[in-house]
């Protein structure tokens, strides 16, 4: 790598074109965006000023985290609620030149509240044509089981997947605590998701041991893993992991706020790379965190020693991983290309250039 200023590598970030595969859509909620939900609904213990939920988004433990994330679900009472959310968290992914995501839904959080589960439907799918057409960004979804609400959150997950189907919808998840949450016993429901032709990203390995994920392999199917922290501590699985190229979806500064991993510095990305593991490099509950997807890949390049080859790389680990069909995965990888050779031939010309190139439109 070669010695360069990290506003070189901040502006190079900026306007790498870029696809996210593991953020939450009710974690990704702007602080403005959260305030203005708990001034509409005053019951809620969120704060109503954006500067006093930073204070409240400052977690003990995974557990505190849960409980948090819960209350902001619970702002969350009506289909326009539903959309507004969307469609902003779209426009934040735009702003980073984030080309596609895969934003993990939980409608079993909304539907318990008394949301109708076709309403739920139509405004994550209004909001994401609006993405595709107004921002450039092109949206899908997983639908994940809330695992700590167990069996009947997953009966119903299962059913909305299988049953409503929404035209984004390619994936079926589980998140939630792993403690205490054993994988298989989701077994008949990732099998009926599979058997739809849904594809299987369970969280799995970060807060419990590499048996976790394991379980997600063996039982679960899972083609990726979300986070997979503890995976480093099993050769075995890692080994696993690289022959057969099931890429792990690593949330470095969210694995540090859950206290998954103790310090920034000792995050086992390193490791997972040198191992041969496809990464990916995620934002997860962005707002919530401090943090959004271009500050990941900042923490990922010192965390990695990376360079804008480097980035550009990472970048196209996370098409790679996308389940995007072939013609558009080639466009978006294509872009990514064009813009590191764009970026390299200004740089050379005219020294460190950050801006992003006019003209990008969807990649579908």
């Amino acid at each position: 790598m070669s010695e360069q200023e990290p506003t070189d590598l901040t502006g190079f970030i900026a306007g790498l074109p870029k696809a996210e595969l593991h953020v939450h859509h009710v974690g990704s909620a702007s602080p403005r965006i959260v305030a203005e939900l708990a001034a509409r609904h005053p019951d809620s213990p969120v704060p109503k000023d954006p500067e006093a939920l930073a204070e409240f988004f400052t977690f003990r433990d995974f557990a505190h985290f849960i409980e948090i994330y819960v209350s902001v679900v619970d702002l969350i009472r009506d289909p326009e609620d539903i959309r507004l959310l969307t469609f902003e968290v779209a426009h934040e992914m735009a702003r980073q030149n984030i080309r596609y995501a895969e934003l993990t839904v939980t409608p079993y959080g909304f539907t318990k509240r008394g949301i109708p589960d076709q309403g739920v439907m139509e405004a994550i799918e209004d909001a994401r044509r609006a993405a595709e057409r107004e921002l450039g960004l092109v949206l899908r979804w997983c639908f994940d089981i809330p695992g700590e609400l167990g069996i009947p959150s997953a009966e119903e997950t299962a059913r909305m997947a299988c049953e409503l189907r929404p035209e984004g919808l390619v994936s079926f998840g589980l998140g939630g605590p792993e403690t205490g949450v054993p994988r298989p016993q989701f077994k008949p429901y990732f099998d009926r998701a599979i058997a739809e032709g849904l594809h299987s990203v369970p969280h799995a390995g970060e807060t419990t041991g590499p048996e976790t994920i394991w379980d997600a392999l063996r039982e679960l199917r899972a083609e990726r893993i979300g986070h997979g922290t503890s995976a480093t501590r099993d050769p075995r699985l890692l080994e696993h992991l690289a022959e057969h190229r099931i890429p792990l979806e690593v949330c470095p500064t969210s694995n540090v706020a859950t206290r998954a991993v103790t310090v920034l510095a000792e995050h086992p990305v390193r490791e997972m790379v040198a191992a041969g593991v496809p990464v990916t490099i995620n934002s997860d509950d962005p707002p919530m965190f401090g943090t959004d997807l271009n500050t990941e890949y900042a923490v990922a390049a010192k965390l990695l020693g990376l360079d804008e080859t480097g980035l550009a790389e990472l970048a196209g680990n996370a098409v790679k991983a996308a389940f995007l069909d072939t013609p558009a995965k080639s466009r978006l990888l294509a872009e990514i290309d064009s813009y590191l050779a764009s970026w390299l031939q200004r740089r050379s010309q005219n020294g460190p250039a950050g801006s992003r190139p006019e003209g990008n439109g969807p990649i579908r």
